[in-house]
């Protein structure tokens, strides 16, 4: 397993965001996380990817602990995420969107690219043509040079994706990326995601269409305030009394 939660607790004054959640995520697999709003999803995701700090339990990257680490640490150990709100630079290009989330991979120095160094030079070539890659693999290399905020909701989220994917992660945590998309952009989108394993990259994915969780997930975390009620194949839990109470209510519960 490459990603493990153990008893992991977030409150938040008198509220438990997060209960006592256990997990783990395995390499190489695309695993779902599902629940009703407000079931403490994004601050599972903000946990992991350092952001706030749990109260109780702990989470491991690996062997290694990383729970008590700041966020910029967590993500040079390989952790990468993508948020619900989107924060793109808006008068950026598509690509230099990307270009900024490669800072991790660089070796040169502030002064080095201020004194236009031919090391300097070659890293920023290198940089460009790697972010044109990564938006081709997200289906936006015909939109790499055109500013964020000129791009639909849909490609924003995918330039997201992208800039995330710049920082060569292990695990990718992202956040309903297909938010706000049409189906024909959500079937692309899901297509993509499920790449990524063909390359190594493990998935932690939040999303409400559960479609897409049933076409892409290997695996299916339910949490209801804050607990995981169930686990498993995205068929099977979706057929578990609690799954389905927690989403339709006692009565259609009780029809199942």
């Amino acid at each position: 397993m490459l990603l493990r939660l153990e008893g992991v607790s977030r409150s938040f004054g008198g509220v438990r965001a997060v209960d006592g959640c256990s997990f783990a995520v395995h390499k190489g697999d695309i695993h779902g996380l599902i629940g009703p709003n407000g079931a403490g999803k994004t601050t599972l995701l903000n946990l992991v990817s350092g952001l706030i700090q749990p109260t109780g339990g702990s989470i491991f990257l690996g062997e290694r602990r990383i729970d008590r680490l700041p966020p910029h640490r967590i993500a040079a150990l390989g952790v990468a995420r993508t948020y619900q709100n989107i924060r793109l630079f808006p008068e950026l290009s598509a690509a230099g969107n990307v270009i900024v989330g490669e800072h991790l991979r660089r070796k040169g120095t502030v002064l080095e690219s201020l004194l236009l160094l031919p090391s300097a030079r070659r890293e920023r070539e290198v940089a460009r043509e790697r972010a044109r890659e990564l938006l081709a693999r997200v289906g936006l290399l015909d939109r790499a040079g055109e500013r964020a905020a000129n791009l639909s909701y849909g490609e924003q989220r995918r330039v997201e994706i992208a800039r995330a994917l710049a920082a060569d992660p292990a695990v990718l945590l992202l956040d309903e990326p297909t938010a706000g998309m049409n189906p024909a952009e959500t079937l692309e989108l899901a297509d993509q995601i499920r790449s990524l394993r063909d390359i190594g990259i493990t998935v932690l994915l939040i999303e409400h269409k559960l479609n897409v969780v049933n076409d892409i997930s290997d695996k299916v975390a339910v949490l209801d305030y804050g607990e995981k009620i169930a686990e498993g194949k995205a068929e099977e839990v979706q057929r578990n009394e609690d799954v389905v109470r927690a989403y339709l209510g006692r009565t259609a519960a009780a029809r199942v």
